[in-house]
């Protein structure tokens, strides 16, 4: 199985920036895609951004020009820097990848998910 772990959320200030990594291990011969996704309270859980395999990126309108993704391949691990962030950005989130075992069976799998708080 795939197993993802998060680090680097938290408390910041509005205006401030934080760095989150999630780190893919397993028998994984193919990543499609890994991802960030946010949930807040009473919010339904939302794409935040996505790497494809081949570098493409997408990211929710929200965050366009303030969050960065970003990926290495040869450590199967994601980050998402978040820059200028906002009250409104203050939500669990959530690592996502999507892709193929050893065994050729198909993958998708979530993090445990981090706090991030944006408050002064």
């Amino acid at each position: 199985q795939v197993q993802l772990v998060e680090s680097g959320g938290g408390l910041v200030q509005p205006g401030g920036s934080l760095r989150l990594s999630c780190a893919a291990s397993g028998s994984i011969v193919r990543l499609n895609y890994m991802g960030w996704y946010r949930q807040a309270p009473g919010e339904q859980r939302e794409l935040v951004a996505l790497v494809i395999s081949g570098g493409s990126t997408n990211y929710a309108d929200s965050v366009k020009g303030r969050f960065t993704i970003s990926r290495d391949n040869a450590k199967n691990t994601v980050y998402l820097q978040m820059n200028s962030l906002k009250p409104e950005d203050t939500a669990v989130y959530y690592c996502n990848a999507n892709g193929i075992l050893s065994d050729h069976r198909p993958f998708a799998s979530w993090a445990q998910g981090t706090q991030v708080t944006v408050s002064s």
